[in-house]
């Protein structure tokens, strides 16, 4: 493989176990039948990660949906316990460059609001960008979602990517891989009559709710959204009021990104709190 045919990261700051995450993530992700084309690992080590570099073009309003029915496939390929790391990884895990921990649990709600949420609350607060009545309601959501309440015992673990902001979704010409995904370009800008396909990159691979990947592309705007969610709830109908527990899934994202790029997003999370409470 040439340079240019390559992306490389390197100089994490966590030690071997960050790439080495990374690159379990995504063979974990890659393995799921029919699911979405995920970036190749072409090497790892303890320094570094090395990534087929991702040629990219315009999302399409198929190939959106097609994606939709893809990340429906990944996320039914399951794991056997909520919290459950990528299949055979034993190290430490990490969302972006921020460690979190991946600790099997019986109770989504407990897994969620203790190992996803909290933490990165208590960052915000050391911070000084949470506090006071804020955080009393983010606390009362924390308290509401680890009982269980809001679990529903029809739910099984869902095979997340755990990190799925629009950025982490690249759009590519289709066949520059193994051709999951593929949806026909209708854009300005494309060769009439070529392809496009999603493709993952940069997970936080966990065993959580389908929901809380789902909610995270909403949070920051995938292109064709609509069409998204209509590809996933063709290929495994969502359940009903998903629309109104939208912040609840948000609160993970809000929460680290309040821990790390300022008060704005303590604000959206003491929000998403408030909608918890009202569910």
């Amino acid at each position: 493989m040439s340079a240019t045919d390559a992306f490389v990261k390197h100089g994490s700051v966590h030690g071997p176990d960050c790439y080495r995450h990374e690159a379990a993530g995504l063979a974990w992700l890659a393995a799921a039948p029919d699911g979405p084309r995920v970036v190749e690992v072409v090497g790892v080590d303890d320094d570094k990660i090395t990534l087929t570099r991702i040629p990219d073009t315009r999302a399409t309003a198929d190939a959106a949906v097609q994606f939709g029915r893809s990340l429906a496939a990944m996320h039914d390929a399951g794991v056997d316990a909520w919290g459950a790391p990528a299949q055979g990884w034993a190290g430490r895990c990490f969302i972006g460059s921020r460690p979190q921990d991946c600790a099997p649990t019986d109770s989504w709600g407990e897994f969620y609001a203790e190992q996803r949420v909290r933490p990165f609350v208590r960052i915000a607060v050391d911070l000084g960008v949470l506090g006071g009545a804020d955080l009393a309601i983010v606390e009362r959501a924390c308290d509401r979602v680890a009982s269980g309440e809001l679990d529903d015992p029809a739910d099984t673990p869902a095979r997340l990517h755990g990190d799925l902001w629009t950025g982490n979704v690249l759009w590519t010409p289709a066949g520059r891989g193994d051709g999951r995904g593929a949806g026909r370009v209708v854009g300005p800008g494309d060769a009439r009559g070529a392809e496009v396909e999603a493709v993952l990159i940069d997970p936080a691979a966990h065993g959580g709710h389908r929901e809380t990947d789902l909610a995270m592309l909403a949070l920051f705007g995938a292109p064709h959204l609509e069409r998204i969610l209509a590809g996933y709830d063709e290929a495994h109908p969502l359940t009903a009021g998903w629309r109104d527990r939208v912040p609840l899934h948000q609160l993970h994202p809000l929460a680290t990104h309040s821990a790390g790029h300022g008060a704005g997003y303590a604000v959206a999370l003491t929000d998403a709190a408030r909608a918890v409470l009202r569910l």
